[in-house]
Order: structure tokens, then C-alpha cells, then sequence
């Protein structure tokens, strides 16, 4: 190999190398007010609408879970593809936080044209939206590409279902390198997180042969979703929040509820009731700060699960549609 080549060749591995480099600072030059512009979108936003935070939440961590956090749910399907947000799990994801990321994309194409991901405006919106509503401010490194590949196929086995049990749940996350406790610190992103009446209605309903609900179950809440969801004939588009106590604010609520019977959802009551994560349910319960610290450092982890740099991505023109037809 001559100089000339050699030198070449340095030069594209120092740019493929720079490419993979995630860094909080990455829009500096190329797109000054990306921070301003995600912020002022989230800031309208969450004023009109104040369920997209918990929304918002929701659709990053779906995203991430499914071929990592590439904004691979945001693709809509077309006759030639079935895409992961039509897959049956992700059918309640919430029309606000989609539209979110779709306007602080039309700003920022506006402001600089083919420059930011949809994958960094969902991740940076996730977190500025989180500490809009009273939660921690943690680092987002920047520089993630949008997939290239959205199937609904692959999205089985990757998220949790009420079906599966505590553990499966658990092997979701140690699967992709995440503890027990950063698990137990992730599941608190329910302080701000709303249900559905089929993902708990048979906790209320018909429930054992004594008095029809779990017993885990605070005798007071349960009556109050049972009048929630009499008419939701086991599903329909009624919801009730995570947090009964503190909904619209991220806190520590969510584990102070779980040893008073406050728990919504079945996963919710077995982090209590395992000895695995109980510890640090009480930990948490008592040390808000404990919580922001841990649930910080677990969601700067999770934000880069599989991000995707350099070639193995693209910046789409778009968040709901490839750059190019893709089946």
C-alpha cells in the first residue's frame, strides 16, 4: 500500500470513527438551536396537552426496546411493509407524543434542513419533557441516526406484556445490559404514566371466588376503576393513572403507592412484592433524590440502546417514512 492510499484510508476510519461518537454537544455547529427548538415544541405542547410527557415517555421506551432507539416506531406502514407501530402492543401508543417529534421536525428542517435525526428529537424530547413535569434533567448524547428497518414481526418478545411474568419482564432488561435495580429504577417512569382498562381490568374484575378483585389491591381504588371501567367492556379507550396520588408530576409517588395497595398494574404490585426489587422500592420511597440519581443514570444508558451511527442509518426528510421505499 502507497502513502497516498494509506493516508486515505486513515482518513476513513478517523471520519468512521467520529461518526459512531455520540456527544451531548453534536448540534453545536451544524444545528445551533436544536436544544431551543425541541424545548420551545415540548414547552407548547405539554401546556395544551398535558398527558404528552407520559405519552412521550411511553413511545421512546417502545422505540428503544425494538431495534433500539432509531425511531423505528415512528415509521407508518405502507402496502409494501407492516411497520412496528402497527403491531397490536403498540396500537394505544398516543397520537400527542407522535405529533411532538413531528413538529420540533418541521422547525427544525425549517432552521437546518437534513441535519437532525428523528431518533435524537425523540430522545431529546423524552428528557426535556421528563423534566418539564418536576423529573430529573439527565445527559442525552446526541448523533443517532434513524433505522432503516420497521417491521411489526420483530416487535413480539421485545416488549412487556401483562401476560408475562414478573421475571420475563425483568429478562427484557438484563438482556440488554440493564441490573435488577436499574430495572426498578426505569419501572418508576410510571409516576407520570396512564393505562388502559384492559391492562389491569382483570385485577378488578372477576378476580378469584371471594370478593371478584386482587386483594393486593387498596379496597378504595379498586371501587373507584370499577366505576372507571364499567363501560369499557374489558378495553375501550378508557385509562387511569399510574400514580392516583401525584399523576401530572414526576416523584417518587409511584413507590410510596405500591405498599398501600396503589399499584395499577400487576407489574407494578410484584416490584413491590419480589424480593428482587423490593429494596429498592423502599429505597426509592424514601429518597426521591436516591430515585432521580438511579433512574438518571439508567435512562442515559438506556437513550443509547442500539443507536444507530455513520452507515447504518439515515437522516430521514420525514419521521414517518424512509428516505427511500424500503420493504
Amino acid at each position: 500500500m502507497d502513502f497516498h492510499h494509506l493516508i486515505l484510508l486513515l482518513l476513513f476510519v478517523s471520519i468512521s470513527v467520529s461518526e459512531a461518537k455520540l456527544s451531548p454537544n453534536y448540534y453545536q455547529k451544524s444545528c445551533p438551536d436544536f436544544e431551543r427548538i425541541v424545548r420551545e415544541t415540548i414547552t407548547d405542547k405539554q401546556m395544551s396537552t398535558p398527558t404528552t410527557a407520559a405519552g412521550t415517555l411511553r413511545l421512546f421506551v417502545h422505540d428503544c426496546l425494538v431495534e433500539g432507539c432509531d425511531a423505528s416506531v415512528l415509521v407508518s406502514s405502507n402496502s409494501f411493509n407492516q411497520a412496528e407501530r402497527d403491531h397490536d402492543i403498540n396500537l394505544s401508543l398516543p397520537g400527542d407524543a407522535f405529533e411532538v417529534v413531528t413538529r420540533a421536525k418541521t422547525a427544525l428542517e425549517l432552521s437546518c434542513p437534513k441535519t437532525v435525526s428523528c431518533a435524537d428529537i425523540l430522545a431529546q424530547a423524552t428528557r426535556d419533557l421528563i423534566s418539564m413535569v418536576g423529573g430529573p434533567f439527565y445527559t442525552v448524547k446526541l448523533g443517532r441516526k434513524d433505522g432503516l428497518v420497521s417491521k411489526a414481526s420483530r416487535v413480539e418478545g421485545n416488549l412487556p406484556r401483562i401476560s408475562m411474568s414478573f421475571d420475563e419482564n425483568i429478562k427484557i432488561f438484563e438482556s440488554r445490559g440493564f441490573t435488577v435495580q436499574e430495572f426498578a429504577a426505569l419501572l418508576g417512569g410510571h409516576t407520570i404514566g396512564f393505562s388502559h382498562c384492559k391492562e389491569f381490568s382483570d385485577r378488578i374484575f372477576n378476580y378469584g371466588k371471594t370478593s371478584g378483585y386482587d386483594p393486593a389491591l387498596n379496597p378504595k381504588f379498586v371501587a373507584g376503576l370499577r366505576q372507571l371501567c364499567a363501560n369499557s367492556t374489558r378495553g375501550g379507550s378508557m385509562a387511569a393513572f399510574n400514580d392516583v396520588m401525584t399523576p401530572g408530576k414526576f416523584d417518587n409517588m409511584y413507590y410510596q403507592n405500591l405498599p398501600r395497595g396503589l399499584g395499577l398494574l400487576a407489574i407494578d404490585h410484584a416490584l413491590y412484592a419480589s424480593p428482587r426489587t423490593r429494596p429498592f422500592v423502599e429505597m426509592f420511597a424514601k429518597d426521591q433524590a436516591a430515585f432521580f440519581q438511579a433512574f438518571s443514570r439508567a435512562m442515559e444508558k438506556f437513550s443509547v440502546l442500539g443507536a444507530k451511527t455513520g452507515r447504518n442509518g439515515e437522516i430521514r426528510s420525514r419521521c414517518d417514512a424512509f428516505n427511500s421505499l424500503r420493504t
